[in-house]
């Protein structure tokens, strides 16, 4: 054996249990760290979860927020001449009534056919920006696309069909800016059997 080495006695029964003793404290420690370590786990893992789903919320707003502001921008594009419309329809119905006049003299003929051809162009560029003519004339009654102004019995077209457009409507981009104004027709005119 060597000098420095010692030979190790053997360790009595009280020895063995005060050595048993120091090392349980030191298990029990380390069971409380693993608790203890689990438990912050278990809490980091709930807050992440947390901040994951307050994510997906924000993003969800974020798009919706988007589509919103796209769809306003495209609803503002689309009808933002409405108003400019409305101010040219009354010049329409003018040009119009004009060319509902019989004319006879040849200049009177010329300056007609001018106004047809002026009037053809404005309804050609309404169109290409989106404005659409409603003339209903025979056509089912559409309360959201034209406006009754009186109900009259016929035998013309079929009950609640419009039987005369006074004022043609006007749409842009399928939104209503002026109702159609017309008669709607009743149906035949009921016959009185007991006379």
């Amino acid at each position: 054996m060597n000098d420095k080495q010692t030979p190790q006695e053997p360790k009595t029964e009280n020895e063995v249990q005060k050595d048993a003793a120091q090392a349980a404290p030191s298990e029990n420690d380390a069971t409380d760290d693993i608790e203890a370590l689990k438990a912050k786990l278990a809490e980091a893992e709930r807050k992440a979860q947390e901040n994951y789903e307050l994510a997906l919320r924000v993003k969800a707003e974020a798009e919706n927020q988007r589509k919103r502001m796209e769809r306003e921008a495209e609803n503002s594009r689309r009808f933002a001449l409405e108003r400019f419309v409305t101010d040219l329809v009354p010049v329409l119905d003018s040009m119009e009534q004009g060319l509902a006049i019989e004319v006879k003299d040849e200049a009177a003929k010329a300056m007609r056919e001018g106004l047809e051809l002026t009037m053809k162009l404005l309804l050609d560029v309404m169109k290409k920006h989106g404005v659409e003519r409603v003339d209903p004339k025979g056509q089912p009654f559409n309360p959201e696309h034209h406006e009754a102004m009186s109900m009259v019995e016929s035998t013309e077209v079929d009950p609640h069909h419009v039987l005369e457009v006074y004022q043609k409507g006007y749409l842009l981009n399928g939104r209503v800016v002026r109702p159609a104004r017309v008669v709607v027709s009743k149906g035949s005119p009921k016959v009185d059997e007991s006379a």
